[in-house]
């Protein structure tokens, strides 16, 4: 029998820490040969697109499927994602998720591993850069694989700040204070998470301190990009979560045809081993978010056990 979930199964059911394990796994199974990832693809009209991200966990994770999102600029009622999941051994359907929750759990959970890989053992001190639920699923996902002391969190509006630190210290019972510049927000943290709408840089990489790991997950482009360029040549160590979709940008991504490109390594590699996520305390370190296929299809599948083991 499949399952149809809503993002209120979603709230109640994710566990930040088993799906950043989960994504994990998915890591490896990317680095062994067992993950299909291809780069998203588009299905094209005058009015908007339908995006679609496909792929196949088929050794640790057995699954195979699709998420579908739109891209039309309306306010119409309705909008929603759809993350469809198949048995990979046997194609048989297992379920679907309905909302756009899922997305930014699985976003914040490949956070949470790049943070694990790549960011100071003892790093105690988060900067959030943003208010939405990318970045609450960012910062949830920091507090799971990191003891965090201290939260500081910038944005523009200040009643969206003051509310994001109101509630992020009720869920993580943490400190989480409202700061009113991003110089003051990112200056001596140990881990700096960007998720904004903005197309010019929100930080000076001046103001980051030696051992700092960014997180990028907004505005990523050439021509819109939320952190510095600078940062890349900055930062000792840069991963991403697919090389292939960085470079598979209709408007190509802000580090695509610099110096740094070349340098940019699997985000896989670091996860096994192969690669280092920092050679040392002192280095800059930047993760750019640009979103594996098929972990959407892992994210639904690993709440969909929660679901039978409850039934």
């Amino acid at each position: 029998m499949y399952q149809v979930l809503t993002d209120h199964d979603i709230e109640k059911l994710v566990s930040m820490k088993s799906i950043v394990n989960a994504i994990k796994r998915t890591f490896v199974e990317q680095a062994n040969g067992t993950l299909v990832a291809p780069p998203r693809f588009r299905l094209e009209t005058k009015q908007g697109d339908l995006v679609f991200t496909a792929g196949a966990a088929t050794a640790m994770e057995k699954v195979i499927g699709f998420r579908v999102y739109d891209t039309y600029a309306n306010d119409v009622d309705g909008h929603q994602q759809l993350v469809c999941v198949f048995d990979s051994d046997t194609g048989v359907f297992k379920g679907i998720v309905i909302g756009n929750l899922l997305g930014a759990v699985r976003t914040g959970a490949i956070g949470g591993v790049a943070i694990k890989a790549m960011a100071r053992k003892d790093a105690e001190h988060v900067a959030v850069i943003g208010t939405g639920i990318q970045a609450r699923t960012q910062l949830e996902a920091a507090v799971a694989v990191r003891e965090i002391k201290q939260v500081r969190v910038f944005g523009r509006n200040q009643e969206n700040r003051e509310a994001f630190a109101a509630q992020m210290m009720k869920k993580l019972d943490l400190e989480v204070v409202a700061v009113d510049s991003s110089k003051s927000c990112v200056q001596g943290a140990d881990i700096v998470i960007c998720a904004t709408n903005s197309g010019t840089p929100v930080f000076d990489a001046e103001w980051l301190e030696p051992g700092v790991h960014i997180n990028t997950v907004g505005p990523k482009s050439i021509k819109r990009h939320e952190v510095p360029m600078e940062l890349g040549a900055r930062s000792s160590v840069i991963a991403t979560d697919s090389i292939e979709q960085l470079k598979a940008y209709p408007t190509p991504h802000f580090l695509v045809g610099t110096p740094d490109e070349e340098r940019v390594i699997q985000l896989r590699d670091v996860v096994t081993g192969k690669i280092p996520g920092r050679k040392g305390q002192d280095d800059i370190t930047l993760f750019c978010s640009v979103g594996l296929a098929g972990t959407e299809v892992v994210v639904a599948n690993e709440i969909m056990k929660k679901v039978s083991c409850r039934e």
